[in-house]
């Protein structure tokens, strides 16, 4: 056992030990420091008594009782009828009201209450609902009524009440009565147990661990194509799209699996031996050869990270091949120790270095070929794009919401050498994914929204894991720029973004969990009447998890789940909608969510000319942002359409051709990523054009040559104001903010033409200018 190893797991075993059993185990590891055998039998002891401890010896803790949500009871007539009141005598409403508030108020009730599950909260609606129910209903119960009568009498003592206020308040709280089962059902402490078929497999694990751009995943590649069968788990479609090309390209026979697509290579349908996949939906009982898992280091990632958990302890392989920062090593190590699986790491270093430059770029007058502009926010897409083509200059676009063959489509225009767009302006997407040529890596900003581990979303300064991910894109070992540059657009950034690249990636301490559609529905076999998002957040509520775990944020999913439940559906439909992956920040996406559930209620299909009708297909091409964001919830809602139909065939039967019409607006929408600047132009007609400032001018005399135009001044000459402008083709240019390189050219062919009949005048007219002006500079 390595002294790394030794300090990593010692930190553990202080988190689930006293403080003095920490220091009764450390002070006999210095006791006797000859014997290495001894001490670590000593520690390995010591640490598997931790770990049973925290996983079975733990005191659970207490649940959140404002997640209790009391169930209304229906108030039918005992079957005894009014025997109660023959048996002794009517009730006088005054008289039990006094008696139930005498039991109110009694501590040792209170305390009694408490210690069968009711605290101050549940014990104050219980008794609440159970006041009602005994001054509202037209005849008690014959033992009840019995009881508040001798009460009333004198005969009784309040105390009496607490049987029937408890049977009162199990009824409209359930849960209290099967706390225990509930608790067993949500014990999330030793989720390697939950996969049998891969603990039957003595797995052998391979962690390839490096930076960005560093060969690891290609090491990795090579042994999954050489398998007999082997499975590829990555994070994104198109990481998966890429190995399924290249693997069949080899010649090894493989498909794909993503949650909105399934292509077979076999003509019949029957599964391949190798098999290309998003990592959720990868198979945990399908056995193969070889399994890779990319981007590791997601195991972390508050909503997904549940999926790298489940592929990491369940896939079926004899060789599970890992990939990702060195960070997520000792981790990946001590989760193996839980299955008794040993880890062999291969570390690689990246094979292009990259520099951060001592000099912001400031300007984006200063661009050149190879530049990509990192942004995180669409905003600054849209204003940075414009910008730069103002100044003459073609950009690509690749953000997050785009459909994959657009963002292709705009990393083919940026990496083809004989195309004129030669500056990309991306998010923090381009990180994984795409295969881009890019020689320098600019920072328009280090602040972007992140959901805190309460789901809460707050501006935060990034990562140096982001950081490093990102900036690794700059220069690539395939690309024609064999080194790479890093920098920012502002001054201010870049002793920030130094700072933060001069930091070791934080290691990696938890993994992801989240609660299966089995675990849920055993949860509404003991609590039926509560909702979906009620069962949820009381699962999560009740899980206990011990130190390398976290449940994962579900606040998306409980969205789904109230937006969709007046919509009768069984339990395990209502939970297979709530978990598609839908965006709930475009409301069209939500509002087609709904329409697709309420459809699905009624058992009537989704057909195609359904769903034509319902997103008003076919849609013509976008005149503004607007139309062009809409185009792209409209591609989410196929993409829907396309993820339900592969839970529910028999209900979204369309496929085809949903996924034909997909294509065709995946099309429509690269023609209005083309478009872009002219799109946000029509947008917002009153934004201000860069060029009619004065460092815009400056920008475009310089891409001139520093020429003068046809009416003789200069724009550097023009006053400030930007009133005057004329009708040559250089005015309309500056009027409309638009500038193309075929523009550029029809414009240097007007100056040509003007240079030449006017060569003579010209330099007398310069020569003037530069008189006034100095005579202006002598009276200042």
């Amino acid at each position: 056992m390595s002294a790394n190893r030794c300090i990593r797991l010692f930190s553990r075993l202080q988190r689930h030990i006293s403080a003095r059993a920490a220091r009764t185990s450390a002070g006999s590891c210095h006791a006797s420091p000859g014997s290495v055998s001894v001490h670590k039998q000593h520690f390995t002891a010591s640490l598997s008594w931790s770990r049973n401890a925290s996983s079975n010896s733990s005191p659970p803790k207490p649940p959140d009782t404002s997640l209790f949500v009391p169930v209304s009871l229906k108030t039918d007539p005992p079957v005894d009828g009014s025997v109660g009141s023959e048996l002794s005598q009517p009730l006088d409403k005054n008289e039990v009201l006094k008696a139930l508030n005498r039991f109110y108020k009694r501590k040792e009730m209170q305390k009694l209450a408490s210690d069968h599950g009711l605290d101050a909260r549940l014990f104050h609606q219980a008794f609440i609902s159970f006041r009602k129910y005994v001054l509202e209903v037209t005849s008690l119960p014959a033992d009840l009524h019995i009881i508040i009568s001798d009460i009333c009498c004198g005969a009784g003592h309040v105390d009496d009440i607490y049987p029937y206020f408890m049977r009162h308040a199990k009824q409209i709280f359930p849960m209290l009565d099967c706390m225990d089962d509930l608790r067993k059902i949500s014990d999330l402490r030793l989720p390697a147990h939950w996969y049998p078929e891969a603990r039957a497999v003595q797995r052998k694990v391979i962690f390839h661990a490096g930076p960005t751009n560093s060969g690891k995943t290609y090491h990795a590649i090579q042994r999954y194509l050489a398998a007999k069968s082997g499975v590829y788990c990555g994070p994104l479609k198109l990481l998966a799209h890429e190995i399924f090309e290249k693997s069949n390209t080899a010649g090894v026979a493989c498909d794909l699996v993503t949650g909105e697509e399934r292509i077979f290579m076999d003509p019949e349908g029957r599964s391949a031996g190798h098999v290309a996949c998003t990592i959720e939906m990868c198979s945990v009982t399908t056995p193969y050869e070889v399994a890779v898992i990319d981007e590791i280091q997601m195991i972390r990632d508050p909503s997904r990270g549940w999926a790298w958990t489940r592929a990491l302890l369940g896939l079926c392989a004899e060789e599970i091949h890992v990939c990702g920062e060195s960070a997520a090593v000792e981790f990946v190590r001590e989760l193996m120790y839980t299955t008794g699986e040993e880890v062999e790491v291969h570390t690689y270093q990246r094979l292009t270095p990259f520099t951060v430059l001592d000099q912001a770029v400031e300007s984006l007058d200063n661009l050149r070929p190879g530049d990509c502009i990192v942004c995180f926010s669409k905003n600054d897409i849209y204003s940075i794009s414009r910008q730069i083509e103002i100044r003459g200059l073609e950009c690509a676009v690749i953000y997050g919401s785009l459909p994959p063959g657009t963002k292709l489509s705009q990393a083919k225009k940026f990496n083809d050498p004989d195309d004129p767009c030669k500056i990309l302006v991306a998010t923090d997407a381009i990180g994984m994914g795409l295969n881009l040529s890019i020689k320098r890596i600019i920072f328009n900003s280090l602040v972007k929204p992140n959901i805190n581990e309460k789901g809460e979303k707050q501006m935060e300064t990034i990562s140096t894991s982001q950081a490093l991910q990102i900036a690794g894109r700059a220069g690539r070992f395939s690309s024609k720029f064999k080194e790479g540059e890093v920098t920012t657009l502002h001054r201010d950034d870049l002793p920030v973004l130094k700072e933060i690249l001069s930091h070791s990636v934080d290691p990696i301490e938890t993994a992801g969990l989240h609660p299966t559609a089995e675990q849920i529905e055993m949860f509404a076999y003991h609590l039926p009447d509560a909702t979906l998002s009620n069962l949820v957040d009381i699962f999560v509520s009740l899980s206990q998890v011990d130190g390398l775990y976290f449940v994962c944020n579900i606040d998306d999913f409980k969205f789904l789940a109230d937006m969709i439940q007046h919509i009768p559906l069984n339990l395990r439909s209502r939970y297979v909608f709530c978990t598609a992956p839908i965006n709930k920040k475009q409301p069209f996406v939500c509002t087609s969510f709904l329409k697709f559930a309420r459809q699905f209620s009624r058992d009537e299909p989704l057909t195609f000319d359904w769903v034509c009708r319902h997103v008003n297909w076919p849609l013509a091409a976008p005149k503004n942002i607007k139309d062009l964001v809409h185009l792209e919830a409209v591609h989410d809602v196929l993409d829907l359409y396309l993820w339900l139909s592969y839970r529910f065939m028999d209900m979204f039967p369309d496929t085809a051709m949903v996924r034909k019409i997909q294509q065709e607006l995946d099309e429509v929408i690269q023609q209005g990523v083309r478009n872009i600047t002219r799109l946000i132009r029509a947008t917002d007609p009153a934004m201000a054009d860069t060029l009619q400032t004065q460092g815009g001018r400056r920008a475009f005399d310089r891409l001139l040559g520093g020429r003068q135009l046809a009416s003789g001044k200069s724009h550097g000459g023009q006053r400030s104001g930007g009133d005057s402008v004329g009708n040559s083709l250089s005015d309309r240019l500056v009027k409309d903010g638009l500038l193309t390189p075929d523009l550029l050219r029809q414009l240097q062919q007007e100056w040509s033409k003007e240079q030449s009949s006017s060569h003579q005048s010209a330099p007398d007219a310069g020569q003037s200018r530069n008189n006034k002006k100095g005579k202006r500079r002598n009276k200042k």
